[in-house]
């Protein structure tokens, strides 16, 4: 690499705060990519970002100005969930002629459907994960649907049902009141229904240490199943209001060492399976979601191969298990700033950014 980056961009939106306050941290320049009328509090913060590229819709970063602006100010991309959703997996990949931190061939592998999916990551790393029905019929006992919104596609429904024939029902009702459609139902999956605790384990590969690092680890706060379960059973079958489980927040949470120890196999197994499908495989962040069973046995349900939506439960404060490896606390934002700064330092860029 010639110029090596000076500033970092992120899409204003998921957990960009956390990645441009990292960066400011470190020294790095900021430069948001905003939506007009989702930006007022990005705009707010002229101490954090330095530089904001104006969009009426995140597509328009592929635009040529768009991104010879970005070239410009010597930015490198920190993925996050909202540029993954409204730009596109293959667009990124393909069409986006900008540096990107980590491994941009891994993001579509968050998928549940498709070739590259993170059913067949967790197959290859050899980690637990909820058995899969090929189709309806094949429900033989409590379930799980996830399928796609109608109406908002970074959202996922989540369709509980304790049989075929209740899924049956409720998948009737979902369509009928518009909440998914027809065509959604050809890429939805339907796991077996696994109880236990849930945790969001953030982990970040380093390549300028060579090494694994869990940095935090968050719970989800969803509505409206949160305002749900904070009432009696009795009113909540009373008031006979489906459920959703819409993503709105996180709080930081620990888990006990004796598991802990299994989640940090984990990712070292997810690791080395990301490397043998997606060469080079995962650079720097990425989270597994998992339930710990009451046998504290571990079933991984989910995967993000980029900076999860739960680190800015930790952001000016630290991730709760960054100090075991870094001797401070810094949440996500900071450990990616961190490793950008290192790797230019060291001459080590292009190991970094693809």
């Amino acid at each position: 690499m010639d110029v090596y980056p000076q500033r970092i961009a992120c899409v204003a939106s998921h957990s960009a705060l956390d990645v441009f306050d990292g960066a400011k941290d470190e020294g790095l320049g900021t430069v948001a990519i905003c939506k007009t009328g989702r930006d007022s509090v990005y705009k707010a913060l002229n101490r954090l970002i330095d530089f904001y590229i104006d969009l009426s819709d995140y597509k328009e970063m592929l635009n040529s100005d768009s991104q010879n602006r970005l070239r410009e100010l010597g930015c490198v991309v920190v993925p996050n969930r909202s540029m993954t959703v409204y730009v596109g997996y293959d667009q990124v990949e393909r069409s986006l002629e900008v540096p990107v931190f980590g491994n941009r061939r891994l993001l579509k592998w968050e998928e549940r459907v498709g070739a590259a999916n993170y059913y067949r990551l967790f197959d290859e790393a050899g980690v637990r994960r909820p058995k899969l029905y090929a189709n309806l019929d094949e429900v033989d006992g409590p379930v799980l649907l996830k399928v796609q919104e109608a109406k908002r596609p970074q959202e996922r429904a989540f369709i509980y049902a304790v049989d075929r024939e209740d899924l049956t029902r409720k998948v009737r009702d979902a369509l009928a009141s518009g909440v998914i459609k027809e065509h959604n139902l050809r890429s939805a999956v339907a796991e077996e229904l696994v109880l236990g605790a849930h945790f969001n384990v953030n982990y970040f590969f380093s390549v300028v240490n060579r090494r694994l690092e869990i940095i935090s680890i968050d719970r989800r706060i969803q509505s409206n199943v949160d305002g749900l379960t904070r009432l009696p059973a009795r009113v909540q079958m009373g008031l006979d209001i489906n459920h959703s489980m819409i993503e709105v927040g996180h709080v930081p949470c620990t888990m006990r060492e004796s598991v802990l120890n299994e989640c940090y196999e984990i990712g070292l197994k997810v690791l080395e399976a990301s490397r043998r499908l997606e060469p080079p495989g995962l650079i720097g962040p990425f989270t597994v979601q998992l339930f710990v069973t009451p046998e504290l046995r571990t079933v991984a349900y989910d995967f993000a191969p980029r900076i999860g939506g739960g680190t800015n439960a930790h952001m000016g404060i630290g991730g709760n298990y960054s100090k075991l490896w870094l001797g401070r606390s810094v949440s996500m934002g900071r450990r990616i700033a961190i490793e950008i700064r290192e790797s230019i330092e060291q001459g080590r860029p292009d190991e970094v950014l693809t």
